[in-house]
């Protein structure tokens, strides 16, 4: 295991190569929860309360949740399969695989991350319960999206990409596994990503001008999770070649047992300041909205904030390992061979 220095000059360094890193245009942090829902900021304008909310009619909504399998694998590739503007030279501090930030002493921020995933082989959802859940908290997060969940989810990426209190990355374009895909298939699964990513944004900004409000001009993608946690020193290399931090997490947030406050008491026992938290927002497992709704208030009364990833590189030093996994080194090597027939891992290509 690698191990960096945890000395404020380090730290200093580090806030100041991580300048080229964008940030959500909300400054400060959020305490992680308020009773009611704040005006709907900037971008988000270009929706109305109702149209960023779960739909009202209940077949609607279950719709939107629900996971869809294909008769066939969707193999095909984005519009642009490349980037036009590709992401900056990664620093230095930044490379390998990082489990969660040491902070300074006093800050007591934690990073809620979602993934958003969809295979080849299946469309899932979008819990627009969950989102709604951090927005009336005013609760900082950062999703990482799967490319092909991007094509399938047009406007709903568009309003996760327009809210200043939340953070995009990065999550291969069909949840391969990056451990044993060929160098052929992880730049495709990294480029699609970003290039899909950047149409969106494209459109974000039509939007905004139609609407004579300031474009956002989005950056490229900074971050990137390894589907299902699974990379070693090598795949962490060549995914920060390509200018992208990879984010692992420290707490397995829908992993334990019991009912939706069991586990949001086991996320707070879990964590500490700086930690990563997993969770998803695309469905799967189904009741994590219920977690996220107990849990912001938990966070709040123990003294925690949410903050972005982003927000916690710039401030303290990353924890890095060698090896990615879920609670210890090894609990993910059975992807190595799940899924090759559906375009998720497969040397193969597919």
């Amino acid at each position: 295991m690698r191990r960096h220095s945890t000395g404020v000059l380090l730290a200093a360094v580090l806030a100041c190569l991580l300048a080229a890193f964008p940030a959500p245009s909300c400054a400060g942090t959020s305490r992680a929860a308020h009773k009611t829902a704040p005006a709907q900021p900037g971008a988000l304008a270009l929706w109305t309360p109702a149209q960023l909310a779960e739909p009202r009619n209940r077949a609607q909504a279950q719709a939107e949740r629900v996971i869809r399998q294909l008769a066939e694998p969707d193999m095909a590739a984005p519009s642009r399969t490349a980037p036009v503007e590709p992401a900056p030279r990664l620093p230095e501090e930044l490379r390998g695989i990082i489990r969660r930030v040491n902070l300074p002493a006093g800050d007591r921020r934690v990073a809620l991350t979602f993934d958003l995933c969809e295979r080849t082989a299946h469309v899932t959802g979008y819990d627009a319960r969950l989102v709604d859940a951090l927005r009336r908290a005013n609760a900082r997060a950062t999703f990482f999206v799967g490319g092909k969940w991007l094509r399938s989810h047009p406007e709903r990426a568009l309003q996760l990409m327009a809210d200043p209190r939340f953070a995009i990355g990065n999550h291969a374009w069909a949840h391969a596994n990056m451990f044993v895909a060929d160098a052929t298939m992880r730049q495709r699964q990294i480029q699609w990503t970003n290039a899909q990513y950047e149409l969106l944004a494209e459109e974000l900004d039509r939007r905004l001008e139609a609407r004579r409000m300031k474009p956002l001009k989005l950056r490229p993608l900074r971050l990137f999770r390894l589907p299902y946690g699974r990379g070693d020193v090598e795949t962490a290399r060549f995914i920060n070649d390509q200018g992208l931090a990879v984010i692992q997490w420290d707490v397995v947030g829908e992993g334990g047992q019991g009912d939706a406050r069991a586990r949001a008491t086991a996320i707070v026992e879990a964590v500490r300041p700086g930690s990563i938290v997993l969770l998803h927002a695309n469905a799967v497992p189904k009741d994590t909205a219920a977690v996220v709704r107990l849990l912001l208030p938990m966070l709040a009364r123990k003294g925690y904030a949410t903050a972005t990833v982003g927000e916690l590189l710039r401030s303290g030093v990353p924890q890095v390992v060698d090896e990615g996994y879920f609670s210890a080194p090894g609990d993910n090597r059975i992807y190595d061979t799940m899924f090759l027939g559906s375009g998720t891992g497969a040397r193969a290509g597919r």
